[in-house]
């Protein structure tokens, strides 16, 4: 996590806040947000962008990371929030009362955490009728997946050109991802499903064109 840490503190001084494959899904999260949500956690918030359209919808909204530079500028984007308390800190380290979530959200960061530990951990912090929402990125296996992923590089492009105005990200950002890219492990999504399946029963796995998956799942 130490390494994690640094890699997403280099990050942070490198990207904005603009579009991107992660908040091009955002809606997706938010549908799952239930109505009258007066607790909500983000795991994982980077520079905020999620936290805030959360906050929109819950009465109160903690948000955690492990990069002390993400919080820092997240905290600074966010002056109009005060619903929202942005904190440095490891999910796996934190102390939740049970049933403490109406809505636990988290984008592209479970697959830096120990599933089984983390879902039995956010299970017990969620209130009966509570949601779990998750986006995370998949590893391409096989000729499906290979064909998705081309079908997917010219609507990638296209999104990135109308919403910023550009085909690649800046140096600077491209840079701070690729020293990041051999720290990651993703699962496949056959993985995904089998694991999810198990750990939360009734689970919506669901894949997504541009190289994710999001799981939606409602605690009993």
């Amino acid at each position: 996590m130490d390494t994690v840490r640094a890699d997403f503190d280099r990050i942070a001084l490198a990207e904005g806040d603009s579009w991107n494959h992660n908040s091009h899904y955002h809606g997706v999260l938010l549908r799952g947000v239930p109505e009258h949500c007066q607790e909500a956690l983000e795991i994982g918030c980077g520079t905020g962008a999620f936290a805030r359209l959360l906050a929109e919808r819950a009465g109160h909204v903690v948000a955690l990371d492990l990069s002390p530079n993400m919080i820092r500028i997240a905290a600074g984007r966010s002056a109009r929030y005060p619903n929202i308390d942005f904190e440095v800190g490891d999910v796996m380290d934190r102390q939740f009362s049970a049933g403490q979530f109406d809505c636990i959200a988290s984008i592209a960061t479970f697959h830096h955490l120990p599933l089984e530990q983390v879902l039995a951990k956010l299970k017990k912090a969620l209130k009966p009728g509570g949601t779990l929402l998750i986006l995370d990125l998949y590893k391409a296996e096989g000729p499906v997946d290979l064909a998705s992923g081309a079908a997917a590089m010219p609507v990638h492009l296209a999104l990135r050109w109308l919403k910023t105005g550009k085909l690649r990200e800046p140096r600077k950002v491209r840079r701070a991802w690729e020293a990041h890219g051999p720290h990651d492990s993703y699962l496949t999504l056959p993985e995904a499903r089998r694991a999810y399946g198990t750990l939360l029963p009734g689970a919506q796995v669901r894949k997504h064109l541009l190289w994710r998956y999001s799981v939606v799942w409602k605690q009993r």
